[in-house]
This record gives C-alpha cells, sequence and structure tokens, in this order.
C-alpha cells in the first residue's frame, strides 16, 4: 500500500476541498490579519495557503468556491485599504473565466477516524452512465460491511459494478481482506476508479489480465498477520465473462451495490452468479451479498423472481436501519445474501 498522505495533507483538503460553506473559512482573523500587517507580502502568504496551495492545484475545489474565497479576500482587502495586489485580481479573472467543474472531491469519515476520498461527478448522469458517483446502497453495504469485518478479514472479495469505490476502498481500509478486486465495464468508471483507489493510497496490481492465480498468491508467510490487501481494479463485463476467468480469481466473497436497477440488466447479472457458482477450484461457491435500493418495487420483484426461476436462494439480511454516511432521508435499502 502507498504512503498515506500526511496529517497536515488531510486536514488541509477537509478544510478547503470539502465544499464546506465560506462562513467556516477564518474571516475575522484574516481582517485582524491585515489590518494589523496589511501589506502584499501577508496577501501573497494567504494565497500561497489557500487557493495557490500545491494541494488545493492538485485537488481543485469548484470553480463557485474559488471565486467566492477570492471575491470575499478581496473585500477584506479593500476594507482595510492594504496595497492592491495584482496576483489576486489576476487569480479572480481566471477564475472568472472557468466552467463550473462537472466534479468535485468529497471525503467520507469512518468510524475508525480514517477518511475515503473520492473524486465524484457532479451530475446523477455523466458521459452516458451513472456510475461515476456515489450510490445509497453503497453507502449502506460499507456500514454492514463495517460491522462484520470478519466475513471479509484475510480474504479474497470481488465487487461487482464497483462504480467509483467507496464499498471497497472503505473494506480495504477497516475490514483486513487479503485480496480486493474492484470491477466494472465502463472504462471512464474503471478510470476514475483507479484514481479513487490510488488516492486513498492503494496502489493496484499494475497489468492486470485473467489469467489464473498461482497457489502462492495471495497466501501470507505463516505467523504473519494481513496488514496491505492486494488490490485489482478489472475491466469484468458480465455477459462475455468466462467461468475459467472467474474461476483464477478465487473469490472467497462477491458483493455488490446499487447494481438491481434496470430490467434489462438482471439476466446478465443472473447470468454472471450462475459463472460465479462454479469460481472456486475447492468447489464450494463464493458468498455473495447485495445491496439494493428500492426505487422501483417492479424491477426489484423482477430480480427476486429470476432469482427463484434459475433455482438461486437467497434471504434478506438486517441492514443499517441508518447510514452514517447520509445526513440526508435514509432510503429504503435492503441487503440480501444468495445461495448460488
Amino acid at each position: 500500500m502507498a504512503e498515506p498522505r500526511s496529517g497536515l495533507a488531510l486536514r488541509f483538503q477537509r478544510r478547503f476541498l470539502a465544499a464546506r460553506p465560506l462562513r467556516s473559512l477564518p474571516w475575522p482573523e484574516l481582517e485582524q490579519s491585515l489590518r494589523t500587517a496589511p501589506d502584499s507580502a501577508l496577501l501573497a502568504d494567504i494565497l500561497e495557503k489557500t487557493i495557490l496551495h500545491p494541494l488545493c492545484v492538485k485537488y481543485p475545489p469548484s470553480a463557485k468556491y474559488r471565486r467566492c474565497f477570492l471575491t470575499e479576500l478581496i473585500k477584506k482587502l479593500e476594507s482595510t485599504a492594504a496595497e492592491p495586489l495584482d496576483e489576486l485580481y489576476e487569480a479572480l479573472a481566471d477564475v472568472l473565466k472557468e466552467k463550473e467543474s462537472t466534479h468535485c472531491y468529497k471525503n467520507y469519515l469512518l468510524p475508525t477516524g480514517d477518511c475515503v476520498s473520492l473524486l465524484e461527478s457532479t451530475a446523477l448522469i455523466s458521459e452516458g452512465t451513472t456510475g461515476l458517483l456515489t450510490w445509497e446502497a453503497a453507502l449502506h453495504l460499507a456500514q454492514w460491511a463495517l460491522h462484520n469485518p470478519s466475513l471479509f478479514r484475510d480474504r479474497t472479495i470481488l465487487e461487482l459494478g464497483s462504480g467509483i469505490g467507496f464499498t471497497g476502498i472503505a473494506i480495504c481500509k477497516t475490514c483486513e481482506p487479503r485480496t480486493f478486486i474492484f470491477s466494472d465495464c465502463h472504462p471512464l468508471v474503471l478510470r476514475q476508479l483507479g484514481e479513487n483507489v490510488r488516492l486513498n493510497g492503494f496502489i493496484p496490481e499494475p497489468d492486470v489480465t485473467w489469467s489464473i492465480q498461482t497457489e502462492s498468491q495471495g497466501q501470507e508467510v505463516e505467523g504473519e498477520k494481513c496488514q496491505s490487501p492486494k488490490v485489482i481494479v478489472a475491466e469484468l463485463d458480465w455477459g462475455s465473462v468466462t467461468e475459467k476467468q472467474l474461476l483464477g480469481l478465487r473469490a472467497d466473497v462477491v458483493i455488490a451495490a446499487d447494481v438491481v436497477y434496470d430490467p434489462e440488466i438482471i439476466l446478465a447479472l443472473i447470468g454472471m452468479l450462475q459463472k460465479l457458482s462454479t469460481s472456486r477450484a475447492d468447489g464450494k461457491a463464493p458468498e455473495v451479498f447485495i445491496a439494493s435500493t428500492i426505487r422501483n418495487p417492479d424491477t426489484y420483484q423482477l430480480f427476486q423472481a429470476q432469482l427463484d426461476k434459475v433455482g438461486i436462494r437467497w434471504q434478506m439480511i438486517p441492514a443499517p436501519s441508518s447510514c452514517d454516511f447520509l445526513d440526508d432521508v435514509q432510503p429504503d435499502v435492503t441487503i440480501l445474501q444468495l445461495f448460488i
């Protein structure tokens, strides 16, 4: 696992990149500083530690946020009769020329005190996919996983339809899996997924292919505890993947969130589950858990009916009554355990 960013860097990100209201910035302290030392050197220092900070350049907040920040700073400057700073007005002019970003960085605080940082789309549908933002069932599935870490500890986990990676990253940071395989089929989702995995301090295996894993892969030295999971980001098309390819992954647990939303993909999902039933060399099928937000009851009932039709047993397991990662109305989320 890559070295995580320093505590100072994380504090900076939480302060300036989490889309907090402008009132959270230390305007009184800024104003007092400007009144006591109204010079260009101080203003340059303020800019370098905020909007021009390297982290802010690498992980920029929205154009609207930076525009408001610079405008308010200029107002404070003018109220103190400090000398104008050309760089300040130039920075504001540059921001005014920008189009509003279609992406933003979000931070999710885990119960352990760790943080999952994600680059997400600001639109529900972007680039022809809904997979570029975190959906409610992924948040609920992560919270359930955090309450059941023994299910994932020292095991190989395959996630179907990982999207931008929240559930898997949360599990990797808290549940100590041996290997975690993120998977999706949309090229833009896979690219953003890989970026988010790296953003959180994990390095995906390079040049991942569907080659069969060797017996030694994923096995730890006797007496050592698995601390850093091996992470894989894989393109996985439910319709074209073969049983032999899935056999190479040797998944112990399979999870998915918000993959039951369209009647047209249910048959492909069912077919994928059937292939997974023979994906272990020891003949033992993986444990499967699927979390769904019930937006259309008919679609969800169709999924259950298709499971019954092909002989896949299922049972509803207790899901969290509320999700700590959601501040607003709690959606109707269920988690099914499937016996494939």
